[in-house]
C-alpha cells in the first residue's frame, strides 16, 4: 500500500476516535450503588416463596444518578432468577454493566448464587455462592475461565444480598483482579489501525499451496525456493511472513529470506521424532513462528531478546474451565502450558482475553498442532494463523483472525479444531504496514 493510502486509513480510524461514543463502560469503581434498592427488596423477592416472587410484576426503579433497573424474574426448570438488569442503549439485557442476579431453587427457595457483571460482557462476571457459617466464597469467571475459584471471603451470603458491591470486592483486596473488568480502549488504538492497513492489502492476495513471497519479492515455493508459475499466491505459513514483513519492512527497507524460518528453534524432538523431520516435518509451524517472532524482537526490542522466554507465551491465569458440549457443559481441571504443543483449544479464547489485558500492542502467531498419523503418532505443528485480540472502541472484546490470505471468524477458528493445541509466540505492532 502506498504512504498515502496508509495515511488516509489512519485519519478515518483517528476521526472515529474523536467522535463521541455511546454505551462505554465505567470504570468499575464507578459503578452506580443499588444497595439501597436490593434493601427494599429483600423481603418481598430475595426471601420470599417461589411462588409468590414469581408472581411478581416487572418494574423500573432509577437509581440517583437517573441510571434505570428493571426488576424481573425469570424461571427455568429447577432454578429462577431475580435479575437487576442494567440499562443499556434502550434495552435490559441482564448482562449490562451493574447487572445483579440473583438464583433460588424453585422447590424450597433457597439461594444458589449471586452473579454479577462489571463489564458489558454476557461472558465476564463475578460469583458468590453460600459457604459454611458466616463465609461465603468468590468466583472470577472469564470466557469460561475461573480465574479464581472458591476463594472464601469472611461475609455470610446472606449479607451480600443487601451490601455494597464495592464492599465486597474490597474483602477480596489485592486478589481480586479488577484489572481484567477495566479495560481501556485507548490502549488497543494502534492494533486497530494495523489491522485496517492489513485488511486493506487483503485483496491483493491469493492462496497458493506452500507460497510465499521470498526477500527478493518473487512468489516462491517454500519447499524448494522455486518460482511460482502464473498468479503467486501464499499459504497460511507465507502469509504469516507476509504480515511479519509488512511489520518490518518500513523499518529495514527489506523482507526476511525464507530458509532461516525454516531453521529449528529452541529445544523440540527427541532421537524418536529425528528420524522422521525429513519425511514428516512434524515442527515446520513451530519453528517457523517462533523464527519469526525472534526476528521481530531483536529488531524492534534488543538483540538479546529474541530468546525462546522472551517470545513465547508460557503462562496461564486460570486452573479450571467450563466445556460446553451439546449434551451440556461440565467443569474440568485446565491442563495449561505443554512444552512444544502450547495450549488446548478450549482455553485459547480466556487466554487471549487475559493476553490483550496483559499484553496490549502485541499481536500472536499461532501454531496449530495435534498428535497425528497411524504409526508412529507424532505431534505434528501443520497449520499457522495470525491472532489479534484486542478491545474496540466500544470496550467490547473481540479477536481477529488472519490465516491463508484471508480473515476467518474466531468462533470459526476455535471451533474447527476441537482437541488441538495452539503454541503462541508474540509480535509486537505499528501502525505503519508494507509488506
Amino acid at each position: 500500500m502506498h504512504l498515502l493510502q496508509q495515511w488516509f486509513i489512519a485519519g478515518i480510524l483517528l476521526l472515529g476516535f474523536l467522535l463521541p461514543l455511546k454505551g462505554l463502560d465505567l470504570p468499575t469503581r464507578k459503578i452506580a450503588d443499588d444497595s439501597s434498592l436490593r434493601i427494599s427488596l429483600k423481603d418481598a423477592w430475595f426471601t420470599e416463596a417461589p411462588a409468590k416472587v414469581l408472581a411478581q410484576k416487572a418494574f423500573i426503579h432509577t437509581l440517583s444518578n437517573g441510571g434505570q433497573i428493571q426488576v424481573r424474574t425469570e424461571a427455568g426448570k429447577d432454578e429462577f432468577m431475580i435479575i437487576l438488569a442494567r440499562e443499556r442503549n434502550g434495552s435490559y439485557p441482564g448482562w449490562a454493566q451493574g447487572s445483579w442476579i440473583l438464583t433460588r431453587r424453585q422447590d424450597d427457595g433457597s439461594t444458589n448464587r449471586i452473579r454479577l457483571f462489571l463489564r458489558s460482557d454476557p461472558y465476564t462476571y463475578i460469583q458468590f455462592r453460600p459457604f459454611a457459617g458466616d463465609r461465603c466464597v468468590m468466583d472470577v469467571v472469564l470466557y469460561d475461565a475461573y480465574i479464581i475459584y472458591s476463594m472464601p471471603l469472611p461475609i455470610p451470603f446472606e449479607r451480600l444480598l443487601v451490601i455494597p458491591v464495592e464492599e465486597v470486592l474490597n474483602m477480596a483486596g489485592s486478589k481480586f483482579p479488577r484489572r481484567y473488568f477495566d479495560p481501556d480502549p485507548e490502549m488497543y488504538r494502534d492494533l486497530r489501525t494495523f489491522m485496517g492497513l492489513v485488511r486493506a492489502r487483503l485483496p491483493e492476495l491469493t492462496f497458493r499451496d506452500d507460497g510465499a513471497i521470498d526477500d527478493e519479492g518473487r512468489y516462491v515455493y517454500i519447499n524448494t525456493l522455486e518460482m511460482q508459475e502464473g498468479r503467486g499466491g501464499l499459504n497460511c505459513s507465507g502469509f504469516a511472513k507476509w504480515v511479519v514483513d509488512g511489520i518490518l519492512r518500513p523499518f529495514t527497507g527489506k523482507r526476511l529470506p525464507i530458509t532461516p524460518l525454516k531453521e529449528p528453534f529452541g529445544e523440540r524432538g527427541s532421537s524418536f521424532t529425528n528420524p522422521y523431520e525429513k519425511l514428516r516435518d512434524p515442527f515446520f509451524g513451530l519453528d517457523w513462528t517462533r523464527n519469526l517472532a525472534s526476528v521481530v524482537s531483536t529488531t524492534f526490542r534488543a538483540p538479546g531478546l529474541g530468546q525462546l522466554a522472551e517470545l513465547e507465551v508460557q503462562q496461564w491465569p486460570f486452573a479450571s474451565t467450563i466445556v460446553r458440549t451439546k449434551q451440556g457443559s461440565s467443569f474440568r481441571s485446565y491442563p495449561g502450558f505443554l512444552l512444544n504443543a502450547g495450549f488446548s483449544f478450549e482455553g485459547l479464547q480466556p487466554l487471549l482475553y487475559t493476553l490483550a489485558i496483559d499484553e496490549p500492542g502485541y499481536i500472536y502467531l499461532a501454531s496449530v498442532n495435534n498428535e497425528t498419523g497411524r504409526a508412529p503418532r507424532l505431534r505434528q505443528h501443520f497449520h499457522v494463523a495470525v491472532l489479534v485480540p484486542y478491545f474496540n472502541e466500544y470496550g467490547n472484546f473481540q479477536v481477529t483472525v488472519f490465516e491463508s490470505a484471508e480473515e476467518t471468524a474466531f468462533n470459526q477458528f476455535k471451533n474447527r479444531y476441537p482437541g488441538h493445541f495452539v503454541n503462541l509466540v508474540r509480535i509486537p505492532v505499528e501502525t505503519v504496514f508494507n509488506p
